[in-house]
């Protein structure tokens, strides 16, 4: 299986349907490093930044749910090697602006078993003529 180093992002909590679950298609899909499971609790490694999965809903006020985006350095092998795990996109990788410098900051969207948007990123360098 090819390795791919999904991160750095912000800290992030994320609620999700069925523990074990999630457990499996975070670690076995995307290869994140599963840092340890506490009942309904699980956490892994991103680059250095944890993800906390629950499945508690710990703000009942607040249900929206943020996206991550996973900094790639690649984002075309990026995307192929997490389609042949069998992630599904919303679209193959586009580029969504281009800085004045000339790099240009490419995104993919997909989603997990429990339909919370996930993103790759990547910025290329600027174009030298």
């Amino acid at each position: 299986m090819t390795d791919i180093n999904l991160g750095p992002v912000g800290q992030i909590s994320r609620r999700v349907g069925n523990i074990d679950q999630a457990v499996a298609w975070y670690r076995d899909v995307l290869g994140l490093t599963h840092l340890y499971t506490f009942g309904e609790l699980a956490f892994f490694d991103l680059a250095g930044t944890r993800l906390y999965l629950t499945t508690a809903d710990e703000d009942p006020g607040n249900p929206g749910e943020s996206v991550l985006y996973f900094k790639v350095p690649d984002i075309h092998g990026a995307h192929l090697a997490l389609a042949a795990r069998g992630v599904t996109f919303a679209a193959a990788p586009h580029m969504i602006f281009r800085h004045e410098s000339g790099a240009e900051e490419w995104m993919a969207f997909f989603t997990d078993p429990d339909g919370h948007t996930l993103a790759i990123m990547a910025q290329t360098d600027p174009v030298r003529p």
